[in-house]
């Protein structure tokens, strides 16, 4: 039996009912919001940006492709990684169904690790992906965007970790071949930019929790009757998805 309130149709749809109106409430807010996102104002990128590509080096300018925006995701593969963040992986594991229709409103997906462009394109061809991923190992660009920091940032942030945390840490480091402090030193984020007139500018970026939007999965759990199931071990369940 369950321990579940369990309750006739009718009671049902009353209680289905009062909780579509909270559902409408946070779709409509979820709007709101879009539109301030759009309404932030923006910041020119005066400094010049070099990134190793499949086909040599590009500018950010030339990330857009032809495009006048560029979303960058920001996926956790530093220089001491062996491997992809599996939890960037399974976000990334999305990207190429996405590309047909980000073009078609005229927006280029590019994902952007500081690791040396080689491990990442083996990285690539062993996860059957296909989106574009550059290298950023050469520039300042991921630490300039908040999207790495350094040892001695490092340092002062894991002082102030809570130590509930890391066990998680701990485990997506081993994961990722890296060590704990080698780990964090990338920060799971994503920007936007758009270009006009040869000027490239950023409008909006987000980190942590903020790209759960990618994580195709989550939303899709969360209307499950478990949920996310997670309980403390956040993330931890994650696996590559030729790891499972």
């Amino acid at each position: 039996m369950t321990d579940h309130m369990v309750v006739g149709r009718e009671d049902w749809e009353a209680a289905r009912e009062e909780l579509l109106k909270r559902e409408k409430e946070h779709t409509q807010e979820a709007d709101e919001l879009a539109r301030q996102r759009r309404e932030l104002p923006w910041v020119a990128i005066e400094k010049e940006y070099r990134f190793d590509a499949d086909d040599g080096t590009r500018t950010l300018a030339e990330l857009f492709d032809g495009r006048s925006q560029l979303l960058i995701y920001h996926f956790m593969f530093g220089p001491s990684y062996e491997a992809g963040c599996p939890t960037c992986s399974s976000m990334a594991d999305g990207f190429n169904g996405l590309l047909p229709h980000l073009h078609a409103r005229d927006v280029t997906l590019v994902c952007v690790s500081r690791a040396p462009l080689k491990r990442l394109q083996a990285y690539e061809q062993r996860m059957g992906w296909s989106f574009p991923w550059v290298s950023s190992a050469n520039t300042d660009f991921s630490f300039d965007v908040g999207a790495a920091v350094t040892d001695e940032q490092v340092r002062e942030q894991m002082a102030h970790v809570d130590e509930r945390e890391l066990p998680t840490i701990a485990h997506l480091a081993a994961a990722s071949g890296t060590d704990l402090l080698g780990y964090v030193s990338e920060i799971p984020a994503m920007s936007a930019f758009t270009l006009q007139d040869g000027v490239v500018y950023q409008t909006y970026a987000t980190t942590w929790r903020g790209v759960e939007f990618l994580m195709g999965y989550y939303p899709v759990l969360d209307r499950a009757p478990k949920g996310r199931d997670e309980g403390d071990a956040i993330q931890t369940w994650i696996r590559r998805r030729d790891e499972y």
